[in-house]
């Protein structure tokens, strides 16, 4: 697969900087150890505070056996004991396995067992539904939780843990359970450098200072905030402010009262901002926030956070996954290319591939795939998973399952998961794009569009929705709005209203469940109505 013909393409192994998240910690406390790291709603923690707490909950994890490579599992809120276990558990060179909150039965049972972990740590309300599962748990020994049998302050007290050797950066410092949709969920193997690595990425793309407070309201369950808030932070040696869940009417108070130039956010909350009434904090604010980071930040959303907001960059494009990330993404410098995710780095090796992995040229779509160009930078598999990191892994390319583009000048356009991918009228058609258009109509709280069998051959459209609060939307309604903001060939045959989506444990909406589900009694058709389509 030759990269000629693809303007910022890579090649070659590059060694570049390695780093751990216990070296990045420890060398922010020898050179600014009274700067504050943490603030978590207005409570503040120095770098060397912080350090302390780590060293503490390191000597109490390690009596009760915690060593080189055992898991511990968390179930904790956005909280000072979340960052500090992730140090903890990575001082003592094992490995960190944080769950989503919202796991219980089932779900829950799976991913400790899965982990292997012997020591689970969680809130007191979480750890019920622990013990609930608790005889589908052989190698749990430790329930960890504030006022349980098993105190966590009994941990914290504890005799601090002396610094030890720094972890290879090659060493897993997290497992993060991706969401499944026709399976159990895998554990991403995620390593020291990994993580570090996309810190590095995220400060890079917002072109963060080090004295610029980020703020950021996303679960510390997940590499987002765990990698590209709390340890960029550290790499950087400035301060994080964390909210400990997202609150749109607390938005600018808390900017304001953190002084944050920064902010990391992710999906509806971008919109939802942009269209929340004036607020006196929001004024006095204007022009505090330097940059707004977070997935996906439609162009429109974009300008109107720099209008009104004046916000000088808003979104700072970029692809990846967990297991993989970011393989594209924007330069810092110029303004983003409408649509696109940004260009190629000196990370990953990044093609467009066929079905018989065959690279194809720029603009045709296809799969993506990548592999890494420098050690350390990408997943190092599933855990206890090795078949299926083999099939990821097709020709010794991760194949991401995704489908994208590159243009001629080497930007990338995503186009949609190979799944959810339709065709209709001979035209491919992207769910992705169809769902960003139906979530702009303001009767719409949550949409998903699948495809339908056809009769004849190909697919037909049909889009589930979800009303907004208040809303007396109805299908032929939203139908008729779509055919002046949709190719004719994209407008929906069939529209489903519901009281809420199928999700999974982490809120992704399960949409084989509604693919599977076809045309069902409540569906909407069309064809039934008088709405005409125009081919133009």
């Amino acid at each position: 697969m030759a990269a000629a013909g693809f303007p910022g393409a890579t090649a070659g192994w590059s060694t570049g900087p390695q780093e751990t998240t216990v070296g990045a910690l420890r060398r922010a406390v020898e050179s600014c150890p009274d700067t504050t790291f943490l603030d978590v709603g207005g409570a503040r923690w120095t770098y060397a505070q912080v350090h302390d707490r780590v060293a503490r909950l390191a000597g109490g994890l390690a009596g009760l056996g915690v060593g080189r490579g055992d898991t511990v599992v968390t179930l904790l809120d956005n909280s000072l004991d979340s960052v500090v276990t992730l140090f903890a558990v990575n001082a003592l060179d094992a490995i960190l396995v944080p769950l989503n909150t919202a796991l219980k039965g089932e779900f829950l049972r799976h991913q400790v067992a899965d982990s292997l972990a012997r020591v689970v740590i969680a809130e007191a309300d979480y750890a019920e539904r622990v013990r609930a599962v608790a005889a589908g748990l052989p190698e749990l020994r430790h329930l960890v939780s504030p006022g349980g049998p098993l105190d966590l302050a009994e941990l914290y007290a504890a005799d601090p843990r002396p610094a030890g050797p720094l972890p290879d950066p090659g060493a897993l410092s997290m497992l993060i359970y991706t969401a499944g949709t026709t399976g159990p969920s895998k554990g991403c193997m995620v390593s020291h450098n990994q993580g570090a690595n996309l810190g590095r990425q995220v400060s890079e793309m917002g072109g963060r200072r080090p004295d610029e407070t980020l703020w950021t309201p996303l679960p510390l369950f997940h590499v987002n905030a765990l990698c590209g808030s709390v340890l960029s932070t550290a790499m950087l040696q400035g301060t994080v402010s964390i909210a400990r869940r997202f609150s749109l009417s607390g938005f600018w108070p808390e900017i304001e009262r953190s002084g944050a130039r920064m902010v990391s956010l992710l999906g509806i909350m971008i919109p939802l901002i942009a269209q929340m009434p004036d607020t006196e904090e929001m004024r006095r604010c204007h022009g505090q926030l330097r940059i707004a980071l977070g997935a996906p930040f439609p162009a429109e959303a974009a300008r109107t956070w720099r209008e009104r907001f004046g916000v000088e960059r808003a979104g700072a494009p970029g692809y990846g996954n967990t297991e993989a990330a970011m393989i594209v993404c924007a330069p810092l410098s110029g303004a983003p290319v409408p649509g696109a995710s940004g260009r190629r780095n000196a990370d990953f090796d990044v093609r467009i591939v066929d079905e018989q992995d065959r690279e194809l040229p720029p603009g045709e779509t296809g799969e993506v795939i990548c592999r890494p160009l420098r050690p350390n930078v990408m997943f190092a598999g599933y855990w206890n998973r090795p078949q299926a990191t083999l099939d990821a892994f097709r020709n010794l390319w991760y194949h991401t399952g995704d489908l994208g583009r590159f243009d001629a000048d080497g930007n990338f356009h995503f186009a949609d998961r190979k799944k959810d991918y339709l065709r209709r009228g001979g035209e491919n058609i992207s769910s992705f794009e169809l769902e960003s258009t139906f979530q702009q109509h303001p009767g719409i709280a949550e949409v998903a569009v699948h495809a339908v069998p056809s009769a004849l051959s190909e697919d037909e459209v049909k889009v589930t929705a979800v009303l907004a609060e208040g809303s007396t939307l109805t299908e032929e309604e939203l139908c008729a709005w779509a055919v002046d903001r949709l190719p004719y060939y994209a407008v929906p045959r069939y529209v489903e209203l519901r009281a809420e989506l199928p999700k999974n444990d982490v809120g992704r909406i399960l949409k084989y469940l509604l693919r599977d589900e076809g045309v069902t009694p409540s569906t909407w058709d069309r064809t039934t109505s008088g709405i005409e389509l125009v081919k133009r």
